[in-house]
C-alpha cells in the first residue's frame, strides 16, 4: 500500500521548510532510511529520509517550494500502484522570496569588490544547497566559480575561497600606499533564515524565561592529564577533546539533578527520562545545536565520535533530523576562542544551559603555596520557574566532582 511522505517537523518552532532538491525521482527504487530529499529549515539544510520502501510514485511539490510542516511531499509504494495523492498549495519559490527581500546594496564600495549578481535559478549551474545558500547570502555569482566537486559541482569550499579572495583583495586595496579616502557608508545586510530564527527564539527566551546564573571555577589538572594519557593510544581522528569530558560530566551530573534536565510546561515540570546533551556549533551565518542521545550511558570515546560526526555534518550543511532534535540540556563552549567566562541564553524548551570558558594554566594557591594549575570557569543559566539557586549551585558542585576526579566517568 502506498505511503505518503510528509514535510517533517524539525524543532518545536518549525512551521515550514523549503524543498531544496529531490535526491530520488519518480520511478526510482527507494529503501526505508534512504535519503529522499534535501530541505532547508530555519536551522540548516537537512536530508529527509524515506519512511517506506518501494518505488517513488509521485513528487507532490517542486524544488524551491516552501512547504508547511506535515504537508505531503511525496508518495512511495509498489511499482505501478495507482495513487490519488493530496494536492498541496505550493508556497512561493525560494528564489521569489529572495527577490522580494533583496538587500539594499552599499554605495561607495571599492572597485575591487564584485557587485551583486543574482544566482541563476534554472538549474543550469551545478552547486550544493549549502554552496548556493552561502553564495546567495554573500552576493556571489555561482556562474563565475570553478567547481571542484563531483562533475564540476560548486561546493562550499569553492564559495568560501571566492569570499576569501574578495576579502584579501579588499584588504590589499585598503592598506595599499594611497591617499584615497576610505568610504564608511552604511551597509544593510538581509538576515538569513537561520539568523532570523535565532533572533526570534532568543528574544522569546530572554523575555519569557526568568533566567538566573551560577558560576564555578573548576580544577582541570586531572582531566588534562587523563586526556593526554588516553590520546597517546588513539589515532589522530579519534583523539578526545576537553569538551568530550565536559559533555560526559554534565550528563552524569544531570542524573543527580533531574530538575535541570527538564521542561517547564505551565502548571507542571516535565523531567525527561533520557539525558540528551546538545552541543552548540558555530555554522555559517549563525549557531546550531547538535544532540548526543543518552549521553549518560555512553563511553567517552563513543560520545566523542558521535559529536564529531554531527558537527561535521552541521558545518557542511548536511545534518540529519536526528542530529538536531531532542536535546534536554545544552552546552555552549567558547574555550577555543580564549574566552575566560560568559553567560548563555536558555535554549527553549530546555530548563538550563552551561556556558564554558577556556581551560588555562594560571597561578593558584594550594596549601598556602603558589603553584601552576589548570583552571576553567563555567556558568549555568537556569529557568527560575523550574529550579532555584541552591539546586543550580549543587549541580555545579556535582559537575566539579566528575571533572576533578575524571576516573568516575570511566566506571
Amino acid at each position: 500500500m502506498a505511503e505518503t511522505i510528509n514535510m517533517p517537523k524539525l524543532g518545536f518552532d518549525m512551521a515550514e521548510g523549503t524543498l531544496v532538491r529531490w535526491v530520488k525521482q519518480v520511478g526510482e527504487n527507494i529503501n526505508k532510511g534512504d535519503v529522499l530529499a534535501e530541505i532547508e529549515t530555519d536551522k540548516a539544510t537537512v536530508e529527509v529520509e524515506s519512511s517506506a520502501s518501494g518505488v517513488v510514485l509521485q513528487l507532490i511539490v517542486g524544488e524551491g517550494d516552501v512547504v508547511p510542516v506535515n504537508a505531503p511531499i511525496a508518495v512511495v509504494g509498489a511499482a505501478g500502484e495507482k495513487v490519488d495523492a493530496p494536492v498541496v498549495e505550493s508556497g512561493k519559490k525560494k528564489e521569489e522570496k529572495v527577490a522580494d527581500e533583496k538587500p539594499v546594496q552599499p554605495t561607495g564600495q571599492s572597485a575591487s569588490v564584485p557587485s551583486a549578481v543574482s544566482t541563476p535559478s534554472d538549474g543550469a549551474i551545478k552547486a550544493s544547497p549549502l554552496a548556493k545558500k552561502i553564495a546567495r547570502d554573500n552576493n556571489i555569482n555561482l556562474a563565475q566559480l570553478q567547481g571542484t566537486g563531483p562533475g564540476g559541482r560548486v561546493v562550499r569550499k569553492d564559495v568560501e575561497s571566492a569570499l576569501a579572495g574578495t576579502t584579501q583583495s579588499a584588504v590589499r586595496s585598503t592598506f595599499a600606499p594611497s591617499f584615497t579616502a576610505i568610504s564608511h557608508d552604511d551597509e544593510t545586510v538581509q538576515l538569513t533564515k537561520l539568523r532570523q530564527a535565532i533572533a526570534r527564539r532568543m528574544t522569546e527566551s530572554k523575555t519569557s524565561v526568568p533566567h538566573f546564573y551560577v558560576s564555578h571555577e573548576y580544577k582541570m589538572d586531572a582531566v588534562m592529564a587523563m586526556r593526554k594519557q588516553v590520546n597517546e593510544y588513539l589515532p589522530d581522528n579519534e583523539k578526545l577533546s576537553v569538551n568530550d569530558f565536559i559533555v560526559k560530566a554534565v550528563a552524569l551530573a544531570l542524573r543527580e539533578f533531574p530538575n535541570l534536565n527538564a521542561t517547564f510546561a505551565g502548571d507542571k515540570v516535565v523531567r525527561h527520562g533520557a539525558v540528551n546533551v546538545g552541543v552548540a556549533v558555530a555554522v555559517t551565518g549563525g549557531l546550531l545545536t547538535v544532540v548526543n542521545k543518552n549521553t549518560d550511558q555512553l563511553p567517552l570515546r563513543q560520545i566523542s565520535a558521535d559529536v564529531k560526526q554531527k558537527v561535521a555534518r552541521a558545518r557542511d550543511g548536511k545534518v540529519k533530523p536526528d542530529d538536531i532534535e531532542g536535546s534536554t540540556f545544552s552546552i555552549s563552549n567558547l574555550g577555543m576562542y580564549d574566552v575566560e567566562n560568559f553567560i548563555a541564553i536558555v535554549n527553549p524548551p530546555e530548563a538550563a544551559i552551561l556556558a564554558v570558558g577556556s581551560a588555562k594554566e594560571v597561578p593558584v594557591v594550594e596549601n598556602g603555596e603558589i603553584k601552576v594549575g589548570w583552571r576553567m570557569k563555567a556558568t549555568v543559566s537556569v529557568d527560575h520557574r523550574v529550579s532555584d539557586g541552591a539546586e543550580a549551585a549543587q549541580f555545579m558542585q556535582s559537575l566539579a566532582k566528575y571533572l576533578e576526579t575524571p576516573a568516575l566517568m570511566l566506571v
